[in-house]
């Protein structure tokens, strides 16, 4: 075969690198703002939390261990921005991405059930999902990126206490 004609097969480096390029364009303000998306999912869950702190929250009946209110905005803060760290590291991998914006959504919708609705019972079953979805990235990060999925951990200790917390609450006012 003449090697003007020859077709030439891209190199795996060059693949590696095309890969590069198409999944990390500007890593820096890919994690900035998946930060910022993490946190604006949160001011959307806070929209419908805060209103209800002083109002239909205090009324309710909740076991001796739920901590007390100032907790839950530096610990969901300091999760967020977990979240968008991992998200902007694992960014190449396609189904972990997908599972990333799935907790996020799962995530919002709590807060609408909990404090917007007044439904412990609705959320108590989002919040086992978000349980579920979080162990699932946790997974799926691991074989490829396990420090950033061992930034996992704390979020789902987290998850796992709000879930008993949750299910404390629907309890007791059932």
């Amino acid at each position: 075969m003449d090697d003007e004609n020859a077709v030439m097969e891209p190199s795996l480096e060059d693949l590696a690198r095309e890969r590069s390029e198409r999944c990390n364009p500007g890593f820096p303000w890919r994690l900035v703002g998946l930060i910022a998306l993490c946190v604006a999912v949160g001011g959307l869950g806070s929209a419908a939390t805060m209103p209800e702190i002083k109002g239909w929250y205090t009324g309710l009946n909740k076991p001796s261990f739920n901590p007390p209110n100032w907790v839950f905005g530096p610990m969901w803060s300091t999760l967020y921005v977990l979240m968008g760290c991992t998200a902007s590291d694992a960014w190449a991998d396609r189904s972990a991405r997908r599972t990333f914006f799935i907790i996020l959504l799962v995530n919002a919708l709590w807060s609408l059930l909990f404090f917007g609705l007044h439904q412990p019972g609705l959320a108590l079953i989002d919040i086992l999902a978000y349980l579920i979805l979080l162990a699932l990235w946790i997974r799926q990060l691991w074989p490829q990126h396990r420090g950033y999925a061992l930034l996992q951990l704390p979020h789902l200790l987290w998850v796992s206490f709000a879930t008993v917390l949750n299910a404390s609450i629907w309890w007791l006012n059932k």
